[in-house]
């Protein structure tokens, strides 16, 4: 998600920081003039997924290397730091990185001990463009050029690294890789979660349609193994006017061991939502139903206890998502779909839950108008899809909710037919017994 630390592709610069050397202070030999195009060679670096959820998008980083001088340096636009300032711009949407330079051997020495791959792509460029990339990555890294506000799609530590490329080959990068990408934002970024399946299901949650349109290629780069990819693939056109190969040469520095590879598609879990949303909802009818043969407390106890994991569980997610909306620059939240079945109405079921636990009748009938109120959000929401501007991929949460919300407006409205019978029945029972006298 855009500017949200959770979905940070590059987080790991934090760790970087007490692992590799602090920034030296000395400009490099290509930002002084002094390296020569011939001496010089420039490495795209990709680092594999790691074990964290910052970690699962890869990382991805620039190396300059001076064979005469014997200088090299890595480039890393994924440094960011935690301060007393850094939980207010993650929550409103304007965290801060900054691109910082290191030792290539101690940092791929880090990424080795993670057990993380390491793969090189030694870039095929005139010595005019390796000196002019130098220079550009000599100057991105002075304190008054290199910081940035990053943004999970359009700018970050992957996307500044394919800019770069790109502007010393005069734009013929962006210009051939403007052709339809592979899949949505959504798809790839659901495929890289995929290993996580509960904070997946929670992204896609927090994402509006912003990330199902259309995208090109060059859009699909915020990735670190989709620009490795197009790096390979792409040709450009040398000083001669012939084509040639932008890879010289590939390395592969550390293969990571026994790490699941990501997917090359996004995890088809719809049926099993749809299957575990009907359960919940039938689960909660269930329950009603078994009170209202039994009028016992353990179908109260337990039904106000899975309504106050409700609130738990979506409630919260569904409130912080309409604050995002109103209050913060996280554009990727604002007029989400999902709001319809989930929102700050649904945390109320979390306090009515534990009364509702408690033998609370007060509480049994706001659930009641709670979850009607509720489930007419989530038809509405699946009848407005009929419109072309609701066309958020959501259907995934439609299937898990929509049948949970149904389910709940059904067992409250047969747990108050139980106790409209009970109080008319209760009346007569006192004249039948006086008629029988």
């Amino acid at each position: 998600m855009p500017r949200l630390a959770p979905l940070l592709t590059c987080l790991l610069g934090l760790l970087l920081l007490a692992s590799t050397p602090a920034h030296a202070q000395e400009t490099p030999p290509w930002g002084t003039g002094e390296s020569r195009g011939e001496d010089l060679t420039i490495y795209l670096v990709t680092f594999g997924p790691g074990d964290d959820v910052a970690a699962w998008w890869g990382h991805g980083s620039l190396v300059v290397e001076d064979q005469r001088l014997e200088q090299s340096r890595l480039y890393n636009y994924g440094m960011f730091s935690f301060d007393e300032r850094m939980l207010a711009r993650y929550a409103m949407g304007r965290l801060e990185f900054w691109v910082d330079d290191a030792s290539p051997g101690a940092t791929f020495r880090f990424y080795r001990s993670l057990d993380r791959d390491v793969r090189l792509q030694e870039l095929n460029l005139t010595s005019a463009q390796k000196v002019e990339l130098g220079r550009l990555l000599a100057v991105n890294v002075l304190p008054e050029n290199r910081h940035y506000v990053y943004h999970h799609y359009n700018d970050n530590c992957v996307t500044r690294l394919r800019d770069g490329i790109d502007k010393v080959l005069g734009g013929q990068f962006q210009q051939v890789m403007s052709s339809p990408g592979r899949m949505t934002l959504r798809d790839h970024t659901r495929r890289y979660t995929a290993v996580g399946p509960a904070m997946s299901l929670l992204l896609d949650f927090l994402m509006n349609d912003e990330i199902d349109q259309p995208v090109t290629r060059w859009q699909e780069a915020f990735l670190p193994d989709e620009l490795e990819r197009l790096v390979a693939e792409m040709q450009v056109v040398g000083e001669d006017g012939q084509k040639r190969p932008l890879v010289a040469k590939a390395l592969n520095v550390y293969e990571a061991k026994g790490r699941p590879a990501t997917p090359a598609e996004p995890p088809r879990y719809g049926p099993v939502l749809l299957l575990l949303g009907l359960a919940l909802g039938g689960g909660a009818v269930g329950l009603a139903l078994w009170g209202r043969r039994s009028g016992g407390r353990a179908p109260r106890i337990l039904l106000g206890l899975q309504n106050a994991l409700v609130g738990l569980v979506l409630g919260i997610p569904g409130f912080a998502l309409f604050i995002m909306w109103l209050f913060t620059d996280h554009t990727v939240t604002y007029r989400n779909e999902n709001l319809f079945l989930a929102n700050p109405l649904t945390l109320l079921t979390l306090p009515l839950g534990i009364q509702l636990m408690r033998g609370s009748e007060k509480a049994r009938e706001r659930m009641r108008r709670l979850w009607l109120v509720l489930a007419g959000l989530g038809v509405l929401g699946l009848a407005l899809k009929v419109l072309p501007m609701f066309d958020q991929d959501n259907w995934r949460l439609i299937a898990l909710l929509l049948p949970l919300s149904v389910g709940m407006a059904g067992a409250f409205t047969l747990a108050r037919a139980r106790a409209q019978a009970q109080a008319t029945s209760e009346p007569l029972t006192p004249s039948l017994k006086a008629s029988g006298s």
